[in-house]
């Protein structure tokens, strides 16, 4: 194994502990990143846009600093990736789709911003599927994303790239966004631990809106431990962004040790007797489950009697929330433009079908008609009635358990061109996920096994504001289980 192999394999934990004993450098561990990006990236396709000279000017800076005995946090020299929803100065945003090719934002997003401010070495900005809308990452405007541990596979959406460039040993630590299962769907499918914090948690502030009652910052890692240390780093009110809330920051790290003696872990049987689920992906969930109970838990059965009613919810509110927001992508102000039409309507709409994919106009469609006059009452107000009886089943499985545990979705990570041509088929890889986000609850995703040589997550779900239990129970299961093996990426 070469030294830059050796950097890369390397969890944000591990990598942290090195920089800060002075046994690596930032530009040793960028300098490998970006090399493995450059061996790996024509096959996995994790990126869509990479910094080498910017993060190398930053691993320089994060040197010096810890030459003075300066460091800033324990990202600070980590080379790390956003999904490319994140405004940054700069550097390209698309949103994986044309409409915004070419797009260079005049500002970061705050996430970002509190990213760099910690020392963190941004590497490039990575694949998604276009404006956060799939669950495969196909929907890329640029390119396909490819799971690494096979490459015929999907890593998941929407924030495939994020989970991926992870799996691949690329980079040590990712941010993605989570509108309904965008980061614990891949982070299940890639064998990697991915959070999405509760609403309001994180700054949205710069961040490409797709649904904005649904949509959440998160982070992904190799450890429980990283994805922890990211959420550290980016929490926190921001004036700059109305839902932000006031709330003091939890220490992540601080009660991660803590184990799992004494938690009560509920247990949706929707979620376990329910159709659909693959026999192999729900074996791997009740072994987890079994461990928290050999590690002193207790698993209380719990009932979410309105989650069989979560997809038809959430795919009006989010439609119509997405027809609001991308309606300001016309061609005029930044993007694609039909420079060629004639008129201001013929511009407005041959930019807007030439820029927008078909996953995009698909929902933008749906969602004003869910929102047209004679249809609102049916629809959309109707799926918000809906929604808040989804939080009131959360709030009586509180009652009763500290967390609530089940399947991140129905089977391990399926082929590319599966079920691209089926759009309800691929709605329902988010079945397990989506009321989690129209809840507003924090959840999260930790590797709990392998079917199939593909890996399984398990999903863990908690109350408002109360990442640090989930991140607790899910270090329980990690420290107990150990790691996944790598993909069998070759070099």
């Amino acid at each position: 194994m070469s030294a830059a192999t050796q950097a890369t394999a390397l969890s944000l934990r591990e990598a942290s502990a090195r920089l800060a004993a002075g046994q690596v450098s930032s530009r040793d561990l960028v300098g490998a990143a970006l090399a493995r990006i450059e061996a790996t990236d024509g096959r996995v396709g994790a990126f869509l846009a990479v910094v080498p000279e910017r993060a190398r000017a930053r691993a320089a800076e994060s040197d010096a600093r810890a030459a003075r005995g300066e460091r800033r946090s324990p990202v600070d020299g980590v080379p790390v990736a956003v999904k490319d929803l994140f405004l940054t100065r700069g550097i390209p945003t698309t949103a994986g789709s044309r409409i915004l090719e070419g797009f260079l934002p005049p500002y970061d997003a705050t996430a970002v911003e509190r990213l760099e401010r910690a020392g963190a070495v941004i590497v490039g900005k990575l694949n998604m599927d276009e404006f956060a809308m799939g669950s495969s990452n196909e929907h890329s405007a640029y390119k396909p994303c490819h799971n690494p541990w096979d490459l015929s596979r999907t890593p998941g959406g929407s924030s495939g790239g994020s989970a991926a460039a992870l799996a691949a040993r690329q980079v040590h630590g990712t941010l993605g966004t989570d509108t309904g299962g965008s980061i614990r769907l891949p982070a299940s499918f890639c064998g990697v631990v991915g959070l999405k914090p509760t609403y309001g948690r994180v700054s949205r502030h710069g961040v490409i809106a797709f649904a904005s009652s649904l949509d959440q910052v998160g982070t992904l890692g190799r450890e429980v431990w990283d994805a922890a240390a990211l959420l550290g780093v980016i929490a926190g009110h921001d004036p700059q962004d109305m839902t932000s809330s006031r709330r003091p920051v939890g220490d992540y790290l601080g009660g991660l040790e803590g184990g799992a003696a004494g938690l009560r872990v509920g247990v949706p049987r929707e979620w376990l007797e329910g159709e659909g689920l693959d026999p192999g992906v729900a074996k791997a969930v009740r072994a987890a489950l079994e461990t928290y109970r050999k590690l002193g838990a207790t698993l209380v059965d719990v009932t979410l009697p309105h989650s069989r009613y979560g997809i038809a919810a959430y795919y009006l509110v989010a439609t119509a929330e997405a027809s609001s927001n991308l309606a300001r992508y016309d061609g005029v102000r930044y993007g694609l433009r039909a420079r060629e039409a004639r008129g201001l309507r013929e511009m407005y709409g041959e930019s807007r079908d030439r820029g927008f994919g078909p996953e995009p106009k698909r929902r933008i469609m749906l969602g004003t008609y869910a929102l047209s006059a004679g249809y609102y009452e049916a629809y959309y107000a109707r799926a918000q009635k809906v929604r808040t009886l989804i939080r009131r089943d959360f709030d009586a499985a509180f009652q009763r358990c500290d967390l609530v545990a089940g399947p991140v979705a129905p089977s391990v990570a399926f082929r590319l061109g599966e079920k691209v041509e089926d759009p309800l088929q691929m709605y329902l890889a988010d079945v397990y996920t989506i009321t989690c986000n129209l809840a507003a609850l924090p959840g999260l995703s930790v590797p709990c096994g392998l079917h199939g040589g593909l890996p399984v997550g398990l999903q863990l779900l908690g109350r408002p504001f109360d990442e640090a239990t989930l991140l607790r129970a899910a270090r329980a299961l990690e420290r107990e289980t150990g790691p996944l093996p790598s993909p069998p990426l070759p070099e």
